[in-house]
């Protein structure tokens, strides 16, 4: 739910170039607030055959709308974006949102197909759905995995990207870099992914009552000014009961250490991105101040990898889940990137 204070940052935010008035924006998102109750959910999951996985997703707005892809990060699901959709729709947008493989709804096709989730395999899972689905171009918006599919597509399709807001700015993961240790404190942020390497991290995962108690925890780590209620987080945990969620979440921390080597048919892909390709679509990038991931700032440390029009933001007082802790002020990244000058 969007309380005037949340909005209140949005507004503040808005400095972009917006083709729609502020006080139109304000008018929709008071209209999507009282349509959409604390607690409430999406409505009917579709699913669609796409790629290698049959795909569920939610889905808000007109049909003929402007497309917006909103892509969740781990630990989480679609509900990052339960109150970001209906302020999207409002303004006339088709707001698709998918479950990320190895979540929710969403299953691989074949009992054959490895359960891996390098970078590049899960930027072809979105770019399929898009196909599937008819979408030749769409908005790309999304934090922690979901920036990082953004910013894989924008980068080697840009032609199906119209634009690009990515939380914590340029995250395509350099495997190389990966090698090298960081400083200590880097480090212990990241604890639960040296746990996921051991013996002991494999087991946590398999074990759905205790994955599920790992999930609650990060959440509390990485989002401290967010007092979510138990209904909150239990409606997103039903997605990590997928039989294989933890397969896909191993694999993926697992692969970006070097622990494990991609399938040979994302070899390709996983060559152009380790050259760290520049983003030429228009971009917005979003900071959390209170994420440990990314030390807030003015976004120096990543610009050079954006050579299209741009804009950064640091959000005050946000942790790691933005669009879900702040869901007015994602909003309206999307809509002022939608409109930012080629």
């Amino acid at each position: 739910m969007i309380d005037r204070r949340t909005f209140g940052k949005a507004v503040g935010l808005g400095t972009g170039a917006a083709a729609v008035s502020m006080a139109g924006f304000q008018t929709s998102a008071t209209a999507a607030t009282t349509a959409t109750a604390p607690g409430a959910g999406f409505g009917t999951i579709k699913q669609v055959k796409a790629g290698v996985l049959d795909i569920g997703y939610a889905e808000a707005g007109p049909a003929h709308g402007p497309v917006v892809l909103l892509l969740h990060g781990w630990p989480y699901d679609i509900h990052s974006f339960v109150d970001v959709a209906p302020i999207l729709a409002e303004q006339g947008y088709r707001v698709i949102v998918p479950y990320l493989r190895g979540h929710g709804s969403t299953r691989f096709l074949s009992r054959r197909t490895p359960r891996t989730a390098e970078q590049s395999a899960v930027a072809l899972d979105i770019v399929a759905l898009m196909d599937a689905l008819k979408i030749e171009k769409a908005v790309l918006a999304g934090f922690d995995w979901g920036s990082r599919t953004a910013d894989i597509i924008a980068a080697l399709w840009p032609e199906r990207v119209k634009s690009l807001v990515s939380t914590s700015g340029y995250v395509i993961t350099n495997r190389k870099a990966q090698l090298e240790p960081a400083l200590p404190a880097v480090e212990h942020n990241w604890w639960y992914q040296w746990y996921f390497a051991t013996e002991r991290g494999r087991k946590t995962m398999e074990n759905e009552k205790e994955r599920i108690a790992l999930c609650r925890y990060v959440w509390t780590l990485v989002s401290p000014n967010w007092n979510f209620d138990d209904a909150t987080f239990e409606r997103t945990a039903e997605a990590f009961k997928n039989p294989d969620y933890a397969a896909v979440v191993l694999f993926n921390y697992r692969w970006r250490i070097g622990l494990v080597e991609s399938e040979h048919r994302y070899d390709r892909y996983e060559k152009l991105l380790a050259a760290q390709p520049p983003i030429a679509v228009p971009t917005i990038t979003l900071d959390p101040a209170l994420d440990p991931f990314t030390p807030a700032g003015d976004g120096s440390t990543y610009r050079d990898h954006f050579t299209g029009p741009y804009e950064h933001r640091t959000i005050a007082d946000i942790g790691h889940n933005l669009p879900q802790e702040a869901p007015a002020v994602f909003a309206r990244a999307v809509i002022d990137a939608d409109h930012l000058h080629r």
